[in-house]
């Protein structure tokens, strides 16, 4: 992989290339844990509100459906190389709202993966809905799956509702109620579908341990990045846009690497519910 161009820091690497093309670089079973955010396919010409004004849904090129056939192959192609590196008891992370969510549910189930759990991230004041023509939007989709359903997977049960409630008997449940992401996290730039670092530190604390290596096939901004490296775990990840992988880079260089102990009061919080 050296000869394709990388941002970053030894431990946390962010290379500029097409995800397919990265994995199929990279030998079976090297990977712990895959964190992806496909495209979902709403830049479509749509708008929503924000700030009281409508606006245009429209991210760029990368978003854009191409069709359900060719977007749901596409889903095929990079959960099947995902699938691919993970080792045997390797998990996955996909993020999706309704426009992609069951394109991945049925291929990962095609596949041979096990999902584990459907989870649902619920936002806290969401925009109304523009249109009026159904419930607004208050919600995205993680899968949680195994690579085969003989996995013996990772999953820090005990430490992950630690940092939820002191409680021991208290038991996070599959609803995450967070908040969007907060202005300090787009201080060295930002990302149209930046996910909240406490989201994505919450399922790699779950599902992974210090040391491991985590994938992310779509890094934009690097969320995925910064929230391995404070945990304690290796990165890499593939983007195709040169601005976001910069970004990424300046947010890796500006993120503490520690262990999970180290981070456990950062992932406490009255936004951290659920």
């Amino acid at each position: 992989m050296s000869q394709l161009p990388s941002h970053g820091e030894p431990g946390a690497v962010v290379y500029r290339a097409d995800c397919v093309r990265l994995m199929r670089m990279m030998p079976a079973g090297c990977v712990d844990a895959v964190f992806a955010d496909p495209p979902y396919r709403l830049s479509g010409g749509g708008v929503t509100v924000k700030g009281g004004r409508l606006r245009s849904v429209d991210k760029g090129e990368w978003d854009r459906p191409r069709g359900f056939t060719e977007d749901h192959d596409f889903n095929v192609r990079w959960l099947s190389e995902a699938q691919r590196v993970l080792k045997p008891d390797g998990t996955l992370w996909v993020t999706g709202t309704h426009h992609i969510i069951f394109s991945l549910g049925y291929a990962l189930q095609s596949l041979g993966f096990r999902v584990l759990n459907h989870v649902v991230w619920e936002k806290p004041d969401p925009p109304p809905n523009a249109s009026r023509t159904s419930f607004k939007h208050a919600h995205e989709s993680l899968i949680w799956a195994s690579k085969s359903r003989a996995s013996r997977h990772t999953f820090n049960h005990d430490l992950v509702n630690l940092v939820n409630s002191p409680d021991p008997s208290d038991q996070l449940s599959s609803v995450w109620r967070m908040r969007p992401v907060s202005r300090a996290e787009k201080r060295h730039g930002g990302h149209p579908t930046q996910k909240p670092l406490r989201l994505v530190r919450r399922a790699l604390l779950a599902s992974t341990r210090e040391g491991d290596l985590v994938l992310d096939p779509f890094a934009g901004s690097g969320t995925t990045a910064v929230a391995a490296k404070e945990l304690g775990r290796a990165f890499v990840g593939a983007e195709l846009e040169e601005e976001f992988a910069e970004l990424a880079a300046r947010r890796i260089a500006a993120a503490r690497r520690g262990s999970t102990l180290e981070r456990l009061e950062a992932l406490r919080g009255p936004s951290d519910t659920g």
